[in-house]
């Protein structure tokens, strides 16, 4: 993996880069749609392409249930499995194991899990979670971490950093030369923790660094005071990941903060459950006022929802049951945000990030209408 900078904004943190990887180049800032099973839910790789998808992620916890790790390798990897040929990255899976999981045992040396579909016991070490990240062939391989809920207890979360440091370490130790790692830094909510989460992460040194266990439920302001303190302290040559972060006025306040990638499931599980993102804000479209609104789902959107179907019509579709509803509000939504990473992008490079940053916070209303 090779990233370097292009343009880094005048007055704040911001900047634009280039992130080569086996399969591909990622133009950033960027964000990666969730493809958690192998497939952007609702989309064909044909679409996303169509959509100027860069990079999707993908789940190791659910790839390893099914179809199972054999499975991929044999197929040729997992852009071979899936026919997307552009970069991956997988999460290792400790925040679905968390959540998912009937039973959770964490143990010094892994995770003990039920499996969520049948029952089965499994267990993850950090070394087995790179190996098969590397057998399936993911162009950056997420290190195996324990992501704790929001809130909780200060113990708990020192604990949990202790764990996710020392099996950093582990995957360090048994990943390939080849092989991009990012180390996850934890910590909740409490910034000393971060901070040495952070310096110990950097000392192990990896490919890139990824901020994780955030937006759960803590207030906008403390998420962007723990990205801003570990920006702060990893080196502007290295990749800066916020994992889970997507709402569009989080993605721009941590860009503003010098955040490199993005990713989350809102647009697509937004988009099949009836909410839109458009320039003017979230909309529901199954809202009644919609009936009889034969104005496009967003004026300033270019994509073939937009230019093809009104308000009326898609809400026709979700009040029907319709399955192309979803498709057609999830193909909008992912489309929403690939272009406003590229406007976010622009603005950088031609040095009117503020500008843009302003403009967008004052036009874009937070709240669902």
């Amino acid at each position: 993996m090779k990233f370097y900078i292009e343009k880094e904004s005048k007055n704040s943190s911001a900047r634009a880069g280039k992130i080569i990887l086996p399969h591909g180049e990622v133009a950033t800032p960027a964000f990666m749609p969730v493809g958690t099973q192998g497939t952007v839910k609702t989309l064909s790789p044909k679409e996303l392409n169509e959509i100027d998808v860069q990079i999707i992620t993908a789940n190791l916890y659910h790839l390893y249930l099914r179809p199972g790790i054999e499975i991929i390798e044999k197929a040729g990897g997992i852009n071979e499995f899936i026919a997307f040929y552009k970069p991956v990255l997988t999460d290792s899976g400790g925040f679905q194991i968390a959540s998912l999981s009937p039973l959770v045992n964490i143990k010094e040396d892994g995770v003990e899990f039920k499996s969520h579909i049948d029952g089965s016991l499994h267990f993850f070490s950090p070394q087995e979670v790179v190996l098969y990240q590397e057998r399936i062939k993911s162009d950056i391989v997420m290190c195996l971490d324990i992501c704790l809920p929001y809130p909780v207890e200060y113990n708990e979360a020192k604990k949990a950093v202790e764990k996710t440091t020392a099996w950093a370490k582990k995957s360090k130790e048994i990943k390939s030369q080849e092989t991009n790692l990012f180390g996850i830094i934890q910590g909740a909510t409490y910034l000393e923790l971060r901070k040495k989460a952070t310096e110990e992460l950097l000392t192990i040194g990896f490919d890139g660094y990824a901020i994780g266990g955030l937006f759960l439920g803590e207030s906008p302001k403390l998420a962007y005071e723990i990205v801003a303190l570990c920006t702060s302290l990893i080196p502007k040559k290295e990749v800066r990941y916020v994992m889970g972060c997507g709402y569009p006025e989080d993605i721009l306040e941590c860009v503003k903060l010098g955040v490199d990638l993005f990713d989350c499931v809102l647009p697509t599980r937004n988009g099949r459950t009836g909410t839109a993102f458009t320039s003017q804000g979230r909309v529901i479209i199954k809202n009644a006022k919609y009936e009889k609104d034969f104005s496009p789902l967003d004026p300033e959107c270019d994509c073939y929802t937009c230019k093809n179907f009104t308000r009326a019509y898609l809400r026709h579709l979700f009040v029907a049951e319709e399955i192309l509803g979803p498709r057609l509000l999830t193909y909008h939504n992912i489309f929403f945000f690939i272009k406003l990473m590229k406007k976010i992008r622009e603005a950088i490079l031609n040095d009117h990030f503020e500008e843009f940053y302003a403009n967008f916070t004052q036009r874009y209303n937070r709240n669902l209408t």
